[in-house]
């Protein structure tokens, strides 16, 4: 199944969130190859969290290669293949915020990129998928100290 998140998406546990959730609706994606939604509500105990509005955007965004790559063929003496090529896929997720009072809204940005090697999808799809698997929940079981990380600069 291609990229497709749920209406609602459940949060990560992060100190000073409760249960937090956030609701998806489809956008318009920067480009023909992403597919974009924007976070229109949110669910939880977020307080001082807002949704996505035009000064202050909300949004996750996945792109994938304009062009696919594939493997290439093989030397025919040697059967080493040269040049093996990567898809790269991104998931950028931006959230506007206001640095200090009075100020005007600034927007932050995580982006995730993902580099396959052209052929390891078909070769070795178990090893994408664990590559993804411990990537997201590593990401996802950590979302708390790397916060705290963002908020502190402490490692």
């Amino acid at each position: 199944m291609p990229f497709n998140p749920g209406a609602t998406v459940t949060g990560a546990a992060v100190s000073g969130l409760t249960s937090p959730t956030y609701t998806l609706t489809g956008d318009v994606a920067p480009s023909q190859h992403g597919k974009q939604f924007a976070i229109t509500a949110l669910g939880g105990t977020q307080t001082g969290v807002d949704a996505s509005s035009v000064s202050r955007p909300f949004s996750l965004t996945f792109y994938r290669p304009p062009v696919l790559r594939t493997l290439p063929a093989a030397n025919p003496v040697t059967g080493v293949v040269k040049n093996i090529g990567k898809n790269v896929y991104k998931l950028i997720t931006r959230k506007g915020m206001q640095p200090a009072a009075n100020q005007s809204s600034q927007v932050a940005v995580v982006t995730t990129i993902i580099e396959i090697p052209a052929g390891c999808d078909t070769y070795e799809p178990e090893d994408v998928k664990a590559l993804l698997s411990c990537h997201f929940g590593a990401g996802y079981s950590n979302a708390s100290g790397i916060a705290d990380t963002c908020l502190s600069g402490i490692l």
